[in-house]
């Protein structure tokens, strides 16, 4: 028998602070990062995240403490990230729109040891009770190179740039993701090294991320679609990310001009911004070749105005939630031509199913029932939540939550979320079906579909709408176009018009704000909001 030799652990490891050396090493001198006036080699940002990695340990965090980030896009943002998965804690991104409760909350709930906030928002985190395991407060952008606890500031100071000795494992946790906490307080999605490295080669093989690529990261980095679909797989792709802290629609047409990207992620609602901005055809996009979309579904309207504007670009759809990482389907741009309105296929690391929810039994091709997976790219579970956890992961698939079917090539179309399909009377409806018809009318830039109690109907349905820009439109006339293209039990009940939809920082539509603006059972709606006058009720039987 041969004697058993032993292996360093180091040597088969394969963890995020690995890959980033690896393309540091292959590429030193390429530029990997810009952000407003600095620009960052890949030789020089491996540096400045040994220096943060060893300052953070130097400050007394240990591994897998929990450092909670909360600011806006900067390179000190990302640095940090990068920092915390070479020193072996764990990064908990902050949604920086959140209130002083819902912080609160995700601090106790991750018991973080240090947390990291923009000059700009310290003024949000004043009135935050006093964390019994918070121990370390520093800044990211905005600070002074002087203090400490700087994260730029210790980026380009004089730290240590070799990496910290660190006994770390691609099966620890790297980061907890919180999801939206829609209906009940967020949950914690616990995330490794693992997970996050195979989610990223299903990126660089689906998406065709290359090394040429000219990416603009736009939407917030806390948002796992960012972060993990774009700017991580291009960083370590070896491509260049332009990375910005100022979403609007000028800006971002403004960047993807002067500096030639050909590559950019947003969720379909910043999309319909663009489409609809006066810049729009000044910025002179035919160098965009790459149009991704996410986070929540496209409606077809826009997806078709989309190839017929920018007919040199191809667009991907990419579907999934934070919980596996995020993307577990992409549709590519040959397969919009016959399909435009399916999220595709699972990429190749993804498992997927459709069942009944009832039953767990399979769902034949045609037939909608939930998404459930199974994949390396899954979470481990929900941060100190073990039932969430056991729900979650039930019959040892991970359920979805989202309601689809395939057909019978594997194609799978999102039908809606089900906590966004609406029981009205007693037929299931999908808001999606309803918003793709009100989308097809020519003065509608913008609409939500939801629920709303109804004594009659259980729930009604309810279209929040915003018009294009001079257009004029009552109720009426839209409910009129809405009988010519849906069956009479989807149309609408109740029209509400307002200048803008609600929606987080991320661009994602917020729903669950909607139906407490207008979920209160009431009159009929048809008319401008504050109209007291009651109008003839919409009748769908």
């Amino acid at each position: 028998m041969r004697p058993t030799v032993e292996v360093h652990p180091s040597i088969h490891r394969n963890t995020i602070g690995d890959a980033l050396q690896r393309i540091a090493m292959r590429s030193p001198e390429r530029i990997a990062l810009q952000y407003r006036e600095r620009r960052w080699s890949f030789q020089a940002l491996d540096r400045a995240v040994n220096r943060v990695a060893n300052h953070l340990l130097a400050l007394g965090l240990s591994k897998a403490d929990r450092v909670a980030a909360y600011g806006k896009n900067s390179d000190a943002y990302l640095i940090l990230w990068l920092a915390c998965t070479r020193a072996g804690l764990i990064h908990v991104p902050v949604n920086f729109s959140l209130t002083e409760h819902e912080l609160t909350y995700l601090l106790n709930q991750s018991g973080a040891r240090a947390l990291f906030v923009d000059d700009s928002l310290k003024n949000l985190i004043d009135g935050i009770p006093d964390q019994p395991l918070l121990a370390i407060h520093g800044s990211l952008h905005g600070g002074t190179a002087s203090d400490r606890s700087d994260i730029l500031g210790i980026a380009t100071g004089s730290a240590c740039d070799q990496p910290p000795k660190v006994g770390i494992a691609d099966t620890d946790v790297v980061q907890i993701l919180y999801t939206s906490g829609t209906t009940s307080d967020p949950k914690g999605a616990m995330h490794t090294h693992r997970s996050l490295m195979t989610e990223y080669s299903s990126c660089l093989l689906h998406l065709d991320i290359k090394p040429s690529d000219r990416c603009l990261a736009a939407l917030p980095l806390y948002h796992s679609a960012q972060m993990h679909v774009f700017t991580m797989p291009s960083l370590l792709a070896g491509a260049f990310t332009c990375l910005t802290d100022m979403p609007t629609p000028e800006e971002i047409l403004r960047l993807l001009k002067t500096e030639q990207l050909n590559s950019f992620f947003a969720p379909p609602t910043v999309w319909i911004a663009l489409l609809r901005h006066q810049q729009f055809v000044e910025a002179e996009l035919q160098h965009l070749h790459k149009l991704y979309y996410g986070a929540s579904i496209m409606p077809e309207p826009i997806a078709l105005e989309l190839a017929e504007r920018l007919p040199q670009s191809g667009l991907y759809n990419c579907y999934g939630q934070s919980e596996i990482a995020p993307l577990a389907t992409v549709l590519t741009p040959d397969e919009h031509r016959d399909r435009p309105t399916s999220c595709g296929r699972p990429v190749s690391n993804v498992l997927t199913r459709i069942i009944d929810p009832s039953t767990g039994e399979e769902c034949a091709p045609g037939v909608a029932g939930e998404l459930v997976h199974r994949s390396p790219q899954l979470m481990v579970g929900y941060w100190q939540k073990p039932d969430e956890t056991a729900e979650a992961f039930a019959g040892g698939w991970f359920h979805s939550g989202d309601l689809g079917y395939r057909d019978e090539q594997g194609y799978i179309w999102i039908v809606d979320r089900i906590k966004d399909i609406v029981n009205t009377g007693g037929v299931l409806v999908a808001s999606r079906d309803v918003e793709e018809a009100l989308y097809r009318h020519p003065h509608v830039a913008e609409v939500a579909v939801i629920g709303v109690p109804d004594q009659k109907w259980i729930e009604a349905i309810a279209a929040v709408v915003v018009l294009k820009q001079n257009a004029t439109l009552d109720a009426q006339a839209l409910l009129h176009h809405a009988r010519a293209h849906l069956a009479p039990f989807k149309v609408p009940k109740h029209v509400h018009f307002v200048k803008q939809l609600p929606k987080n920082s991320a661009g994602k539509l917020l729903k669950r704000v909607l139906r407490v603006q207008f979920g209160a059972p009431a009159r009929s709606s048809l008319g401008e909001p504050g109209d007291n006058l009651r109008q003839s009720e919409a009748s769908a039987r």
